[in-house]
């Protein structure tokens, strides 16, 4: 029989009070019954990571600005929300694009070095305010697009790999009608953990 790895040491002792505690008979050998035990736990873990999809942990009040948004509005909107990034909508509210604060960053200071600290050089440097630049510009103009969205019933676990791949940080949800319902961060990704953790102890 093929072995396995499992998270609970099962022991034939085990098994075997397992099956005597069944009333009625079992024509199975105890191999057998740890065998149909350990596919049926993996099944439910299987199960557990599916079943917490996006439309559960979502921020569904999302901060977003339209397509010809002044950057300084967007700036302020970050600010006031203690946010790094939001969804650009056009005129028929469908997500065209991502800012983010990297993309700040990255017209405000040296392009091949994204980072705040590369942006504090150059004005320190400078002697000037590099956000002075951004003053006249809308949202389109720094958004990235098009954008990475999912869809509400996206299993967390297939995010939580998009975030990996794509080095993003969230992720617009788009609802069937093509509109933001919601938006999936890091630290929701975080707390769905929580929550599959919780439900497995359950099922052992």
């Amino acid at each position: 029989m093929q072995e396995h790895q499992f998270p609970v040491d099962i022991s034939d002792d085990d098994v075997l009070k397992a099956m005597k505690s069944i009333s009625g008979f079992l024509d199975i050998t105890p191999a057998d019954f740890k065998e149909i035990y350990i596919v049926a736990y993996r099944q439910a873990l299987e199960r557990l990571k599916r079943s917490v999809k996006d439309k559960h942990i979502m921020t569904k009040q999302v901060v977003s600005v339209r397509e010809e948004t002044s950057l300084q509005e967007a700036a302020e909107l970050m600010a006031l929300n203690n946010i790094s990034g939001l969804p650009v909508l056009n005129h028929l509210q469908h997500v065209t694009g991502i800012i983010s604060e990297k993309d700040f960053l990255y017209e405000m200071g040296d392009k091949t070095k994204n980072s705040f600290m590369a942006v504090i050089a150059r004005c320190l440097t400078n002697k000037g305010c590099l956000a002075i630049s951004l003053r006249n510009r809308k949202a389109r103009d720094i958004m990235k697009s098009p954008p990475i969205t999912v869809s509400e019933e996206t299993p967390v676990f297939e995010i939580a790999a998009l975030f990996e791949q794509k080095k993003i940080n969230r992720v617009p949800v788009i609802g069937k009608d093509s509109k933001l319902t919601g938006i999936v961060t890091r630290s929701d990704i975080v707390k769905s953990y929580r929550i599959k953790s919780s439900q497995m102890r359950d099922v052992s």
